[in-house]
């Protein structure tokens, strides 16, 4: 018999690769409409930030509807964890971290929309 925290831990980590998956989709049409069109770069952090989203939603709803209960808690999990990895990664490959209002509001944007997100999701099952 298998532990459901074991479970909630794979739920955790497939919901995780569901976002980030969806990131790089949206990143590529992202990327296209920017070259092809007469959209400005100074739309950048709109688009992230709707991007983020939406990979977000994607991934705590499914995070909830496997768990099937405290949706609001795992989408909020996977709100927050979505978030430190995109820190880590910009930590990595571009730039040190600099706590300021943009990155917190960032934060509470991403833990918002998991949190929502996930109280969706437990209720759609």
């Amino acid at each position: 018999m298998r532990d459901k925290s074991l479970d909630k831990g794979i739920y955790i980590v497939k919901s995780l690769a569901i976002t980030f998956i969806i990131t790089l989709i949206l990143v590529l049409i992202v990327s296209v409409l920017l070259t092809y069109t007469s959209v400005k770069e100074s739309r950048i952090p709109l688009l992230n930030t709707i991007v983020m989203i939406i990979s977000i939603t994607i991934g705590s709803v499914y995070m909830a509807i496997k768990v099937e209960e405290s949706g609001w808690l795992y989408g909020g999990i996977i709100g927050a964890l979505y978030f430190l990895v995109l820190v880590l990664l910009n930590y990595l490959f571009i730039k040190p971290f600099i706590l300021d209002i943009y990155s917190i509001s960032k934060f509470f944007i991403a833990l918002i929309t998991g949190i929502i997100a996930g109280i969706i999701g437990i209720n759609i099952k």
